[in-house]
């Protein structure tokens, strides 16, 4: 066992971890937080996507132990506290960029990701942004619509700014 501090959705944890467990497992197995899906847990779907010291990782290939002073984001962490859509889940919602929902989660993370990084993506930067996501049902064009409407509409500066404010990061 490991004594793990970390950060989780701008909420300190303190825990002990299995030194062998995934990051995967210890969110939806010990901690109940079950937005983060697996899928292939082997990092090759994306399904299990989360932001892990500002950067968005696979889940299923991050041991629980590495949590030590990190700083984690999920998908639990992204609406508000009164339950209002973020403006990146709202476009995925009105694009209907969301169909069994298996993969949104992750599509989501990965997208705040870019969107952390390039606040105004073209579609070939959406396109490499979310290549780590796989996606068996929309066929990824409502999904990259999403992204882009949620650039041209200010996704950038809420991502920034509900961090900087603590929400959820």
């Amino acid at each position: 066992m490991k004594h793990v501090k970390f950060t989780l959705n701008g909420k300190p944890f303190e825990r002990e971890v299995l030194e062998h467990r995934t990051l995967l497992h210890f969110l939806r197995e010990d901690l109940g937080y079950t937005g983060t899906k697996e899928g292939c847990g082997a990092g090759e779907c994306g399904a299990c996507t989360v932001i892990m010291n500002g950067e968005a990782v696979n889940s299923c290939l991050v041991l629980a132990a590495e949590l030590d002073g990190a700083k984690l984001e999920t998908i639990e962490g992204e609406a508000a506290a009164d339950g209002s859509l973020t403006i990146l889940q709202d476009s995925f919602d009105k694009h209907h960029a969301v169909q069994c929902g298996y993969c949104t989660a992750g599509m989501i993370m990965s997208a705040k990701d870019l969107l952390r990084r390039n606040a105004h993506p073209d579609r070939h930067a959406v396109i490499e942004g979310i290549e780590g996501n796989f996606c068996r049902c929309t066929g990824y064009e409502q999904i990259i619509e999403a992204i882009l409407d949620a650039a041209d509409n200010g996704a950038a500066a809420e991502i920034a700014e509900r961090t900087k404010g603590g929400d959820n990061a």
